[in-house]
């Protein structure tokens, strides 16, 4: 009997062995979840053209270029109020220009074209035609849709000037 004790305990001690040392094994790997396909995001769409309205407060009902020149020469004191030449202009000027200035129908300066350029002072006439275009856009032409206005530059040996359009006259 003590062998068939001493067998029972051998074999008991062989299943607990077993049963201890598959405790401490880590489990069998798991077959890995499938990885999805990356995510491929289409390019945003380019943002849509800007298309320019009018400014409602800078808008011009003249029907004539006569009469729409009366606008842009508000609009250009109104922006170069610091070079307005101020009171009656003297007889004698260093410069007088005549300009014909194109605006298209949003108020952007489109051509500058001289009638009369005073070819004797070139720095006038290139500073003209900065103001000129650094103006835009201009009061936008809703009747005319575009318009070719002219106007006449009365320049002041100063710096300054007045337009025709808006001159208190010379001396």
């Amino acid at each position: 009997m003590k062998k068939e004790v001493s067998i029972r305990i051998a074999g008991w001690s062989a299943i607990a062995a077993a049963a201890v040392l598959a405790a401490c094994s880590s489990p069998p790997p798991q077959p890995a979840a499938p990885t999805p396909p990356p995510v491929v995001q289409a390019p945003e769409p380019p943002p849509p053209p800007v298309v320019q309205e009018p400014n409602p407060a800078r808008v011009s009902e003249a029907a004539t270029p006569r009469a729409y020149r009366r606008d842009a020469a508000g609009h250009l004191y109104g922006l170069h109020g610091d070079r307005i030449y101020k009171g009656r202009m003297p007889p004698l000027l260093y410069a007088v220009g005549v300009l014909q200035v194109e605006v298209d129908r949003q108020g952007l300066v489109k051509e500058v074209s001289w009638m009369r350029a005073p070819k004797h002072a070139p720095e006038v006439m290139a500073e003209i035609e900065k103001m000129v275009r650094s103006a835009a856009p201009y009061p936008a032409p809703m009747r005319m849709g575009r318009v070719t206005y002219t106007d006449t530059w009365l320049w002041h040996k100063s710096g300054r000037f007045q337009l025709d359009t808006l001159t208190e006259g010379q001396d």
